[in-house]
């Protein structure tokens, strides 16, 4: 879909490889890796990002505490005519083949087992649902393991390019396919809208090419590229004939996914278990006419907010812009009828707080924002993050290039959904609970708790306590580098 891999920088959750069960590991395997390590590899840019967001990810942590236990079983690894033979055994509409460049990739999944058995663990709360669509499409059911390669399972997750999403959408992509994106809504990290856009897309790229693997090229690095390798191949239209051909990244895209393909069918074989995922797999949906705030959802259901966001990754900013069209949102299936039974007092609760009348604005006018630009802040990340084209923000702003220099002030003019978040902050560098602050802070000094840490506490059981806070908010509040604190700490929380 877009140029997006890098090469391996470092992995924070990569399981050890020195080690492995002695009695598993043939001399060939050994052989193998002694001479192929990961810096050879074109590595999927979402396995880089994935695992700094993963560390952090408030429904892993006790998986992550778990693996560093002694009694933790490393990876095994196998012989090239194992990989092979298993590989050959799978059913699969697609061609799922065995050389080299697959085997380079096996490997190196199951060298990230920590990271691996993540995925595993959210794949039933993800794949169910894109079984049904891919399904409903009439395409082969394996591609739900086209997420793995994209995004590693995170809804969330936003490129260098500015794709986004577990489909890895690309704004322009992604609105061509009829998916919502503006300050307040992102469809692309919506899991099901977006499953819905990408079957859509893959199945126009498999009527164009008549080949599954074309298909995946195309979907990877554009349908121009493709055509593009397959005249300079002599109008060959074999991904393998067509591979010298073909842009670096896309040459190892397919390898990718024929690896995933095989380690989430045989991930047992490799001592892999599924992580143990603090997300409820009973959930239900109800549609919302009005513009309520994940706080007031939190404060009046006694949910975490930090669930609520997990559940709906679409709302960028926690708000629910129910007042300019229905929308749906997830909930454990228990807190559904709670919902129902309540949604007017949850409206009620607080609103002048969270949409002032002065927060509106009239339809279809876009609000003038000033975004001050960060380090490694590209056009592209900014184009994803407002949901506006990058030519736009260049011709705003009298840009040359997608380059950004730091501390550049950009004037952007952003479509908000008929809702200002924040009239008297500058919102462009600010999240959700931040702008919370801010507007405190306009007004007067923020008054704070100051808490105890108590053993057996946690950032995440700390700010259940107290509605309206995040363990990601304490995280900014306190100025911390992670979620990590210690009995007899001192924790600033801010009063409701």
């Amino acid at each position: 879909m877009k140029t997006k891999g890098y090469l391996l920088l470092f992995f924070l959750l990569t399981s050890l490889t020195g080690a492995f069960a002695q009695n598993e590991v043939s001399t060939d395997a050994e052989a193998y890796l002694n001479n192929n390590d990961d810096n050879a590899l074109f590595i999927p840019e979402s396995w880089e990002i994935a695992l700094d967001s993963l560390k952090n990810a408030w429904h892993i942590q006790y998986y992550i505490d778990k693996n560093t236990h002694p009694g933790y079983e490393e990876a095994v690894l196998a012989d090239a005519s194992v990989y092979k033979d298993r590989l050959s055994r799978m059913n699969t509409i697609m061609e799922i083949p065995y050389n080299e460049e697959v085997r380079k990739y096996i490997d190196f999944y199951l060298r990230r087992k920590s990271t691996f058995e993540y995925i595993l663990g959210m794949e039933n709360f993800y794949f169910p649902m894109i079984e049904q669509v891919l399904d409903l499409y009439g395409l082969p059911l394996e591609l739900k393991n086209l997420t793995i390669v994209e995004s590693a399972l995170n809804p969330t997750i936003v490129s260098r390019m500015g794709a986004t999403g577990l489909w890895q959408f690309m704004l322009g992509t992604g609105k061509q396919y009829g998916l919502e994106i503006n300050s307040l809504v992102d469809e692309r990290r919506d899991p099901l809208k977006a499953t819905y856009a990408a079957c859509a897309y893959l199945k126009n790229l498999y009527q164009m090419f008549g080949d599954w693997n074309l298909a995946l090229a195309a979907y990877n690095c554009g349908e121009g590229n493709v055509n593009k390798a397959i005249r300079r191949a002599g109008k060959q239209t074999d991904f393998w004939s067509l591979y010298p051909y073909l842009p670096r990244e896309t040459r190892n895209y397919v390898p990718q996914f024929i690896a995933a393909n095989y380690v989430m069918n045989y991930y047992a074989n490799h001592n892999f278990r599924p992580a143990q995922i603090d997300l409820p797999i009973s959930t239900d949906t109800v549609m919302v006419n009005q513009a309520i705030h994940f706080d007031q959802i939190a404060s009046v259901l006694n949910v975490d907010k930090e669930l609520i966001r997990a559940l709906n990754p679409q709302y960028k900013r926690d708000i629910i812009p129910g007042n300019t069209k229905a929308r749906y949102i997830k909930l454990p299936t228990l807190s559904i009828f709670a919902f129902v039974e309540k949604e007017d007092s949850i409206a009620n609760y607080r609103r002048n707080d969270f949409f002032a009348p002065q927060n509106y604005v009239s339809d279809n006018q876009p609000e003038k924002i000033k975004h001050k630009v960060r380090k490694g802040e590209t056009v592209r990340l900014l184009e994803s993050k407002y949901g506006v084209s990058a030519s736009n923000i260049k011709r705003w702003n009298n840009l040359k290039s997608n380059t950004l220099v730091a501390g550049k002030i950009l004037t952007i003019y952003v479509d908000n959904g008929g809702y200002i978040a924040n009239t008297a902050t500058n919102i462009s560098t600010l999240s959700a609970p931040e702008i919370k602050t801010a507007k405190a802070s306009s007004s007067s000094t923020p008054e704070f708790i100051h808490y105890k840490v108590k053993k057996g506490d946690s950032l995440s059981t700390i700010a259940r306590k107290y509605s309206g806070c995040s363990y990601q908010d304490l995280i900014k509040i306190n100025h911390m580098k992670n979620s990590q604190i210690k009995v007899g700490q001192y924790i600033k929380i801010p009063k409701a």
